[in-house]
């Protein structure tokens, strides 16, 4: 998919859904790069030193924490973590295919919940209920093919923008941690992304803008089945939730991808969903690292909390590395990336 940006290669709810290219340098300059400072776009501080810390003790063969590769599992959230989530992307997706279907049959425009989304309602949304939201999905993301459906999120990513910052979404990763997915890397991990997002959206790019492939991607799905449509046997999207990755969901959606608990979570602050599966790490038997992005940087992207403050707290009581974006990030947004 050429319109996104180009990471190298590994060698080294459903209302949550309506609700990561650094510098290029060539291999050999990259690597003593790396060697210098893995985290250039991160300042010092304890954060980073802790992330240092951490990925030295568990990669030191004969250490007391020392675990080897296969057990080296690091889980990233998506919206909040490693892209802008103001808005949600995939909820901006779902906007842009009711816009689409609303200019087919305007009638569409004063009925729910196309209504609703059109005007950014989201009290008139769940005032609909399950069955509206079926609908709202149902249009959307299903009764297609898995084809039809990527194909029609390439489209989306190739032609969107975001409404304040005015440039592509794949262009608003974040690049501290594009670095950090890589120094993980680097060091025998795993990388893998666990979203209350939609799983077959986030695959469409997850590889190219994360280094993440497909087959480690876990995220909200829809039930699927195999049949023949129009003479053709195809994967069919059907209009009926699967699995909800989000909040409790995600501990399990985790279980079930991956198989073993990961070392290393990272989540964000605003809707509480990443709280589960950052404790989930922390019970864990061994060393464990859980990572929290609090979005505290209004000038250079958005400052935003929960109105309880539960994953902060949960920070605290649970020891986990609060990331600072305004304190603890040198840059927001990936440096440089190829126009789509």
């Amino acid at each position: 998919m050429s319109q996104l940006p180009r990471r190298p290669r590994r060698h080294s709810p459903f209302i949550a859904l309506v609700l990561a290219l650094g510098l290029v340098f060539p291999a050999a300059t990259r690597a003593q790069a790396a060697k210098a400072d893995p985290l250039p776009s991160w300042n010092d501080g304890p954060v980073k030193q802790a992330l240092i810390d951490f990925v030295s003790r568990v990669t030191k063969e004969g250490g007391p924490d020392f675990l080897p590769v296969e057990q080296r599992i690091a889980v990233f959230d998506n919206d909040g973590t490693l892209w802008q989530e103001k808005p949600a992307v995939q909820g901006a997706f779902l906007a842009d295919r009711v816009q689409a279907l609303v200019e087919k049959d305007p009638s569409l425009r004063q009925r729910q919940p196309y209504k609703a989304v059109l005007e950014r309602d989201v009290d008139a949304l769940m005032e609909g209920g399950e069955k509206a939201l079926m609908e709202l999905f149902a249009a959307t993301h299903a009764n297609m093919t898995q084809e039809q459906f990527q194909a029609e999120v390439r489209r989306f990513l190739r032609t969107a923008r975001h409404p304040k910052l005015g440039v592509p979404y794949t262009q608003l990763a974040y690049q501290p941690m594009l670095e950090l997915l890589q120094y993980l890397r680097d060091n025998g991990f795993q990388t893998w992304v666990s979203s209350g997002g939609g799983i077959d959206f986030m695959r469409v790019f997850s590889e190219e803008l994360y280094g993440v492939p497909p087959a480690q991607v876990i995220g909200s799905s829809l039930e699927t089945k195999y049949e023949k449509r129009g003479g053709r046997d195809v994967l069919w999207r059907e209009p009926r939730v699967d699995h909800v990755n989000d909040k409790e969901g995600k501990p399990v959606g985790n279980d079930l991808h991956i198989g073993r608990p990961p070392v290393f979570v990272a989540g964000n602050v605003r809707s509480g969903g990443d709280i589960a599966m950052l404790e989930a790490s922390r019970q864990r038997r061994g060393p464990s690292f859980q990572l929290l992005v609090n979005h505290d940087d209004a000038a250079r992207e958005f400052a935003y909390q929960e109105k309880d403050g539960a994953s902060l707290r949960a920070a605290r009581e649970g020891g986990w590395q609060v990331v600072s974006m305004r304190d603890d990030w040198k840059t927001v947004f990936v440096t440089s990336a190829p126009p789509p």
